[in-house]
C-alpha cells in the first residue's frame, strides 16, 4: 500500500457500550478490535524512520515493529514483539493516556488523526487470550538471593516479573487486602477489568513469586527486619495514595470525601451511599473516574467543578467524552473557597468564578478569581481529586532522603536510595503518574537490583531517562 493510500484511511473507532446501560454497571465500556479492523488500523502507520511513536512510550516499545508484524498476519509475533520491552501490555494498553505518550508523539498526528496505537497493542493481548496463547515466559532456577517488593502496583509487579525471570525470588509485600495497588484501587473496573490484573499476579506465581496482602511495611515490620529475615535487597513501589485536600473551611464536614479514598473504599467492595447531588473537584483522570463511579453508585445529580477551561483538562480526551456521553456536567472556571454546613454536615459548597490569567512557558494560563462572583451549590456530597500525593512508610529504624515533593530520592540511573540495598520507583519517586511510566521504573530498578545482587557497577552502560529518551 502506497504512503497516499495508508493517508487516506480513516481511523478506526472502537464499539462502546450504551452510556444509558453501562452507568448501571462496572462493565467494561470499550470493545477491543476484531481482525478485520485490526489490521485496517495497523495500515494507516507509515513506519516512519524517526520513531516517535516510541521516544514517545515511557517504555520504549518497538510500536512499527510490532505493527508492521501485525497487518503482515503475524498476532502472535507481533505479541511478543511488545513483551520484549514491556511486562503488562494487557494494563498499559487499557488504561495508560495514549494521548500524551505514544500517539501524541504519532506523525500521522501533526495533519490529522494520530494511529489508534493503544487499541491495536490491546488486540494482541486480547487475541492471544482468545486464542489460548502461551504468555508464559519460561522462568531460571533459583538463586540463592532474594528481594523483598513493597507494594503491588505496576511498578512492583514490573520489578517482581524480571527479577523473577532471573532466577531471584521475590516476595511481595502489600498494606492492602487486594493486589495491584493503585491498578486495582484507584482504576475502576470498567476501565481496567479485574481479571486482567489476575492474570498478571497468576504469571508471577508461576514464577514462584510469593505474594503477601494485608502487611504494611513500616507497621508490622520494619525495612530493617526484612534485611533481618535474609532478603538481599528491597524495593520500594508505594503508590500515591494520599489524597491532596483543598485546604478550605469545612472540609472536615461529613459528606467531604476525597477521591482516591472513595475510589478505594468502592474499588475494594464497600457499596457507599453518599447522596443523588456529587460534586467532584478537578479535571484529571482522577476526578472523572469518581464522578463515573459515582453514577454507578446511584448517585443521578453528579457534576464537576474545574477552575479552568475544557482545554487545560489534563484528563483524557476519551475520558472526558464517556464522562459527558453519561449525562455528568463540568462547570468550568469556578472553584470551591468554602464549605458550608449544619449539625457537622455539608450542605452547600461556596464556590467563586474564575478568569485565565498569564500562562507559563508550557501556554498553561492560571487562574484567577473573579471579585464579588461567589454563589452557592447545594450538596449531598463533594469529593476533591485535586491530586495526590505519596504516603511514606512509618519506619522509625531506617531513614531516607525525600525530596522537596515528599517522594523518595533515589540515584537517577540506578534508581537506588541513599541507603545502598534499598531501591525505589514509580510514584515513590515520580509522585502521581502513569502506568506506563512506573513499568520504566520497575523494569530499570530490577536491573540495577540484580546488577547490585552480582557486585557490578550499577552505571555502566547507562543513562538517565531524559538522555536516553533524547537519544531515541
Amino acid at each position: 500500500m502506497k504512503p497516499k493510500e495508508r493517508m487516506a484511511i480513516q481511523r478506526q473507532m472502537p464499539r462502546e457500550l450504551d452510556p444509558a446501560e453501562r452507568i448501571t454497571n462496572f462493565d467494561e465500556v470499550v470493545f477491543g478490535f476484531d481482525e478485520e479492523t485490526a489490521v485496517k488500523e495497523a495500515n494507516r502507520c507509515l513506519q516512519c524512520k524517526k520513531t516517535t511513536c516510541r521516544d514517545g512510550c515511557p517504555i520504549h516499545n518497538d510500536i512499527p515493529a510490532f505493527i508492521k508484524l501485525l497487518r503482515e498476519g503475524k498476532p502472535e509475533e507481533a505479541y511478543w514483539k511488545v513483551r520484549e520491552t514491556s511486562s503488562l501490555p494487557a494494563i498499559c494498553s487499557r488504561v495508560c493516556p495514549h494521548e500524551f505518550q505514544c500517539e501524541g508523539s504519532c506523525i500521522r498526528g501533526k495533519k490529522g488523526d494520530p494511529v489508534a496505537i493503544g487499541m491495536l497493542e490491546r488486540y494482541l493481548v486480547d487475541w492471544m487470550r482468545a486464542n489460548d496463547k502461551n504468555i508464559m515466559q519460561s522462568c531460571a532456577l533459583p538463586k540463592d538471593k532474594k528481594v523483598a517488593i513493597v507494594g503491588s502496583g505496576p511498578a512492583g509487579m514490573t520489578t517482581a516479573f524480571y527479577l523473577a525471570h532471573e532466577g531471584y525470588p521475590c516476595t511481595i509485600y502489600d498494606s492492602l487486602s487486594v493486589l495491584g495497588g493503585m491498578l486495582t484501587v484507584g482504576i475502576p473496573a470498567y476501565r481496567l477489568p479485574r481479571d486482567i490484573i489476575e492474570a498478571e499476579f497468576a504469571a508471577l506465581k508461576n514464577c514462584g513469586v510469593e505474594i503477601v496482602p494485608g502487611v504494611t511495611i513500616g507497621k508490622h515490620k520494619s525495612v530493617q527486619q526484612l534485611k533481618d529475615e535474609g532478603f538481599d535487597a528491597v524495593f520500594l513501589g508505594i503508590g500515591a495514595h494520599a489524597s491532596r485536600k483543598l485546604g478550605v473551611d469545612g472540609e472536615d464536614l461529613e459528606g467531604v470525601l476525597h477521591g482516591v479514598d472513595y475510589l478505594r473504599r468502592v474499588n475494594i467492595g464497600e457499596k457507599l451511599d453518599i447522596g443523588n447531588k456529587v460534586v467532584v473537584v478537578g479535571g484529571g483522570n482522577v476526578a472523572i473516574d469518581v464522578a463515573r463511579t459515582a453514577l454507578r453508585q446511584g448517585s443521578d445529580k453528579v457534576f464537576i467543578l474545574y477552575r479552568r477551561t475544557k482545554e487545560e483538562m489534563p484528563a483524557s480526551m476519551a475520558e472526558i467524552h464517556h464522562l459527558e456521553e453519561e449525562g455528568v456536567k463540568i462547570e468550568f472556571l469556578a472553584a470551591p473557597v468554602k464549605i458550608h454546613g449544619e449539625n457537622g454536615r455539608l450542605t452547600k459548597i461556596e464556590c467563586i468564578r474564575m478568569k485565565l490569567g498569564e500562562c507559563d512557558a508550557s501556554g498553561r494560563c492560571r487562574p484567577v478569581p473573579i471579585d464579588d462572583s461567589n454563589f452557592m451549590i447545594e450538596a449531598d456530597a463533594i469529593i476533591p481529586a485535586i491530586s495526590q500525593d505519596v504516603r511514606h512508610m512509618d519506619d522509625t529504624e531506617t531513614s531516607f532522603d525525600t525530596t522537596r515533593w515528599n517522594t523518595y530520592e533515589v540515584d537517577e540511573v540506578s534508581l537506588q536510595t541513599s541507603v545502598p540495598w534499598i531501591f525505589a520507583g514509580g510514584d515513590a519517586v515520580l509522585g502521581p503518574q502513569t502506568a506506563a511510566k512506573a513499568v520504566y521504573q520497575g523494569k530499570v530498578a530490577a536491573e540495577s537490583i540484580r546488577r547490585y545482587l552480582e557486585g557490578e557497577d550499577l552505571h555502566a552502560g547507562r543513562m538517565p531517562e531524559e538522555e536516553a529518551s533524547e537519544e531515541g
